[in-house]
């Protein structure tokens, strides 16, 4: 366990999804103290709202050594960015490849926002570390996702409310068996099963069960989830610290 920032508090940006739920565990591996949120924004497959608070009930139920660490839980209302976004996620709008070259499901500003957001919690909650399951490996293009942009919000976060936030981006160069592999990694064949059983990735909110999860098995969520399943599969039976200790130094080096 990596206990480099001793009795400090991390906000992790939590959706309930594989990503963000391999980053809880990260930061409760991590930090003392660890908070989470999530965002109604009118997305289309709400039941990740549902599957969140199932997620949180199971860490507190299957770890034990996480239990005390993990604090309160908190939703924000961002109803507008479902209201000012013509998008797959916030309308019936159906999933392709824009003419911009970015896929419908892209939510403009999202990410920055989830961040200000997260900080202006964060600011009132004394956590000084923001932990986002954002990546630019296996991921749909977005450019909110990718490192520069995280690196530029933290520079905006601290500039704009005179703190010194530090924004931690786990997964920002592992792919998606990586990220399988990581969960391992922290929590072993729970934390696996944990991701594979409760967890919400899919796009349409379809909770037909596969081998790598719940989904429609179709939308880009997914596919990348699927394929990261199937070569963690076959590369990955173990646990595997190399891949846990890339991700620390690609948030490290925020």
């Amino acid at each position: 366990m990596n206990r480099s920032a001793d009795f400090e508090t991390a906000l992790v940006l939590f959706s309930g999804g594989q990503d963000s739920t391999t980053c809880l565990a990260w930061a409760l591996d991590r930090f003392d103290r660890v908070e989470t949120v999530g965002f109604d924004y009118g997305q289309r497959h709400r039941v990740e709202l549902e599957v969140r608070p199932r997620v949180l009930a199971e860490f507190q139920a299957r770890f034990h050594a996480w239990r005390d660490r993990l604090g309160p839980d908190h939703v924000l209302d961002l109803a507008v960015l479902g209201a000012v976004s013509e998008t797959a996620l916030t309308r019936d709008v159906a999933i392709a490849m824009g003419e911009d070259g970015l896929p419908t499901t892209f939510v403009p500003g999202r990410n920055i926002l989830f961040m200000t957001f997260a900080a202006a919690l964060a600011y009132r909650r004394g956590a000084r570390h923001l932990v986002t399951g954002v990546c630019e490996t296996d991921y749909s293009g977005y450019p909110d996702c990718r490192d520069d942009t995280m690196k530029a919000v933290q520079v905006a976060l601290n500039l704009g409310m005179e703190r010194r936030f530090v924004v931690h981006t786990p997964l920002m160069f592992v792919d998606k068996a990586g990220t399988w592999a990581m969960a391992e990694a922290l929590g072993g064949e729970p934390l696996v099963r944990l991701v594979l059983e409760e967890t919400h990735t899919c796009y349409a909110g379809d909770r037909t069960v596969h081998a790598w999860g719940c989904g429609c098995g179709a939308c880009p969520a997914c596919e990348l989830r699927a394929a990261g399943w199937t070569r963690y599969v076959r590369d990955h039976t173990n646990p595997t610290r190399d891949i846990l200790s890339a991700g620390r130094e690609a948030s490290d080096g925020e």
